[in-house]
């Protein structure tokens, strides 16, 4: 879940060529130019739900969706703030926090809706006591994920970390190294393709989903779902918390129907968190 990269350029010329096709007008109601809620996600899990959501539930509740797929997590943030979304839904709040700190956002979190466990994943060891000495270990090079990835690693007996440090952890806090790993801090999306090149990576689980690896039954460990602060939400500008379209689609978001559909579709490698 994300620096400067090819990417994000990518990313960031769709959504300007989004714009360019849907257009303006003076009495926007939106970021779509009416009363179309424009969504910025992730792909895979962010876009799949929200699209059941736009397929299945969306017509009932008279809500209209427009969703705009992003490739990193810089520029969800940016047409959030720029108002060429109306609402985002990519991150959680440690993520969030950070880029807030870091750029001044005014921007409010609503409900938790899913967590992605983040996982442990090698090509070159089949049991993490099999990780060897001076072994690459490759991790998200965003503060709040690599922080994750250090507990991660610290759970499973593969590092340990200073007391009280908690998620905020960095390189800096690691106590002790037994097997004096490695640590590569990667941009989240390039962690997939480390795999080759890396004993172990430490892979976010929506990456891990897009390339084809299952979290429930490829990762070597996997975060536990159960008090996880990392739960991904809907972001909107602050002060649009009770745009109608925002309240019907958070009533969507967290119903009945969405909860299976995570279930059914994902079998634990995408957490419902409601």
């Amino acid at each position: 879940m994300r620096r400067r990269s090819l990417v994000t350029f990518v990313a960031a010329a769709g959504l300007a060529l989004s714009l360019a096709a849907c257009g303006s007008s003076s009495d926007d109601a939106g970021a779509s130019g009416d009363d179309t809620l424009k969504v910025g996600v992730s792909p895979i899990p962010h876009g799949e739900i929200l699209q059941y959501v736009k397929d299945n539930l969306a017509a009932a509740e008279g809500l209209k969706l427009d969703i705009v797929e992003f490739n990193d997590y810089i520029q969800p943030n940016v047409a959030l703030q720029e108002k060429q979304l109306d609402a985002n839904y990519f991150q959680h709040i440690p993520y969030l926090e950070e880029e807030v700190a870091a750029k001044g956002y005014k921007f409010t979190a609503l409900k938790p809706v899913h967590i992605e466990p983040l996982g442990i994943y090698s090509k070159t060891v089949k049991t993490l006591a099999e990780v060897p000495a001076g072994g690459v270990v490759a991790i998200p090079n965003d503060p709040s994920n690599s922080g994750r990835a250090l507990n991660l690693l610290a759970k499973n007996g593969l590092i340990t970390l200073k007391d009280g440090v908690g998620v905020k952890a960095t390189e800096k806090d690691i106590a002790t190294n037994p097997k004096n790993l490695k640590i590569s801090l990667l941009e989240a999306a390039q962690l997939p393709r480390s795999l080759e090149d890396t004993a172990i990576s430490v892979i976010n689980g929506n990456y891990a989903i897009e390339t084809g690896l299952k979290p429930a039954t490829d990762s070597l460990a996997l975060e536990d779902g159960v008090d996880n602060p990392y739960a991904n939400l809907v972001v909107v500008r602050t002060g649009d918390e009770n745009d109608p379209r925002i309240v019907k689609l958070e009533k969507l978001l967290h119903s009945a129907e969405v909860k299976k559909f995570i279930e059914d579709k994902y079998q634990g490698s995408v957490l419902a968190a409601f």
